[in-house]
């Protein structure tokens, strides 16, 4: 894949690589921390791009039933859309994981633009149910 539209950035988080220059990285690997850091961030924190990023934070509360999940995948892909233009989003998909009942995770089926390579990442989301279930509690209490 022809990566020159995708280009290089900053590693995050910022850190030195050898002989002391800042990491860098490219193609796939930007375009998923770009993602990353797009569905991390919660609109306004970037003051000179008020819109950039997500309202993920906003479902931390909100549990795993079948409309928040709903809700979780379109503001999945509407973030990523309206932030991240070098991708398509062909699909979002929010699972709550069967061994962790605080555990959603989104999966994004993204194809990089100006290429036919559909990709898959897995981007986890924690959220706090309102009852944890009697099987999964602490017997300790702890």
């Amino acid at each position: 894949m022809h990566n020159d539209h995708i280009g290089t950035g900053w590693a995050f988080p910022l850190g030195a690589g050898a002989g002391g220059a800042l990491r860098t990285v490219s193609g796939q690997a930007l375009l998923e921390q770009s993602m990353k850091l797009i569905l991390t961030t919660y609109p306004g924190e970037r003051p000179m791009l008020p819109a950039f990023g997500s309202r993920l934070r906003d479902w931390v509360f909100a549990g795993t039933d079948p409309d928040t999940l709903d809700d979780l995948s379109r503001e999945v892909a509407a973030s990523l859309a309206a932030c991240e233009p070098r991708v398509t989003v062909q699909a979002v998909r929010a699972e709550p994981d069967p061994r962790d009942p605080t555990l959603v995770n989104i999966v994004i089926t993204y194809v990089p633009k100006g290429s036919n390579d559909p990709r898959n990442m897995v981007f986890p989301f924690y959220s706090l149910p309102d009852e944890v279930p009697a099987a999964d509690r602490d017997p300790e209490g702890e």
